[in-house]
């Protein structure tokens, strides 16, 4: 029986605490870029996700994640359903695991990068989707994309050190660029392309109603990483210390790259930029955070940030309406960070004389993410459409969504 580690265990408990905030930081942060008739639909729909996978994961989450292997795809949903035998022993002791954690403190920890990996989905869906619909898809999507792709990489899978592109090289994904970024990523796409575009998408401003709610969101979320980032060494030790580190250096580079960026073209720096730049750092350096040094994490967090601000237009040069840019953020920095491990990555990578073998299977495990999300979403969206449907009706669209759904409104004023 392994022994208690208190030490380890506070950390952890700390840490599940820190990304549980990153969800209420989320819906603050797209709360603020929305316009201000759709605010309470946006914070909804990450609090409905809340509690939706809330109850899901103790049920059959975390077995699907972590119970016994099926086809290397994903968990038995039966072998740990409802947690059991993941708690106690058969003495009636708590289950410590190999860092001196009890195993339900792991449960804490991994529920809550659920709940927010699936929240992250709304932005690219803002301003006209039935909330009902929103729910139904989250029990869904958490269940047969985000479940099977945690355990895919972290639970012995397919993209795991156990299996069979470990012969290239070890997959590295240190705390989620495939299991979150790239798969929210990809899902925010492909609704985006299923339930259209938003009445006046191209013609109508859009600008975010509140930026100083932006950015107190993106201020939460970055305080909330270092849970996500830092816990992921599972741990209090060096490790833990080297992504604190890792994703503040990163993060700080993609802001200032964003600006950069924004000043080049624009001739100033915004808020909203400097906002975004954050989370894209984050986002970038997530799969990366125990992988590289600090100097190399600064070069990842620069590239990310160029590029994510640059990745944000596309929207309006390919015509798909990702509202609050999940994918020129999410997707595209969690591709960034995920392929340049196989760069950047103090063991392995290629400037470090490591060869071509960490880049060639980040880019497998990426394209692996890409397709498997696509395809899962795809299903579940077209499902939703031809059956609940998924959009409100024009005319509350128009008049705003927050009156249509939940009747309310965010300020008094617009209904006065």
């Amino acid at each position: 029986m392994e022994e208690l580690n208190y030490g380890a265990t506070a950390w952890m408990l700390t840490s599940a605490s820190l990304v549980l905030l990153m969800t209420p930081g989320l819906a603050l942060f797209y709360g603020g870029m929305t316009r201000s008739k759709s605010v309470l639909n946006m914070m909804m729909m990450s609090f409905g996700a809340m509690g939706v996978i809330g109850v899901i994961y103790v049920l059959w989450g975390w077995s699907m994640s972590y119970g016994a292997d099926v086809g290397g795809i994903f968990g038995n949903p039966f072998d740990q359903f409802g947690l059991v035998g993941t708690i106690y022993d058969e003495s009636g002791e708590f289950i410590i695991d190999g860092f001196g954690v009890p195993a339900i403190v792991g449960v804490a920890f991994q529920v809550t990068f659920a709940i927010i990996t699936t929240a992250l989905i709304s932005g690219a869906i803002a301003d006209r989707t039935k909330f009902s619909s929103w729910m139904v898809f989250v029990a869904l999507w958490v269940t047969l994309s985000y479940f099977p792709m945690a355990h895919m990489v972290w639970g012995g899978g397919l993209l795991s050190g156990d299996g069979p592109f470990a012969g290239i090289a070890p997959p590295i994904d240190f705390a989620g660029g495939t299991v979150v970024h790239i798969n929210a990523g990809v899902a925010g796409l492909v609704l985006a392309l299923i339930i259209g575009r938003r009445k006046g998408f191209g013609t109508d401003p859009m600008r975010p109603h509140n930026l100083p709610l932006v950015m107190l969101g993106a201020a939460l979320l970055w305080f909330g990483w270092f849970g996500f980032n830092a816990g992921s060494a599972f741990t209090a030790d060096g490790t833990a210390g080297l992504a604190w580190v890792n994703t503040t250096s990163a993060t700080a580079a993609a802001m200032l790259g964003w600006l950069l960026t924004e000043r080049i073209k624009y001739g100033k720096g915004t808020s909203l930029g400097a906002a975004s730049g954050v989370v894209a750092g984050l986002v970038a350096i997530t799969p990366a955070a125990g992988a590289l040094n600090p100097v190399t994490s600064i070069a990842l967090g620069a590239i990310a940030g160029v590029l994510c601000a640059l990745a944000v237009g596309l929207k309006h040069k390919l015509g798909y309406d990702d509202s609050l840019d999940v994918v020129g953020v999410h997707l595209v920095g969690g591709l960034v960070g995920t392929v340049l491990i196989g760069v950047f990555a103090t063991d392995g990578g290629l400037i470090f004389g490591g060869g071509l073998n960490q880049l060639a299977v980040q880019i497998i495990i990426a394209l692996v993410a890409i397709i498997f999300s696509g395809v899962i979403t795809a299903v579940i969206g077209l499902a939703i459409k031809a059956t609940m449907g998924w959009r409100v009706p024009e005319e509350d669209e128009v008049r705003g969504i927050d009156l249509a759904e939940h009747a309310e409104t965010a300020y008094e004023e617009i209904n006065s």
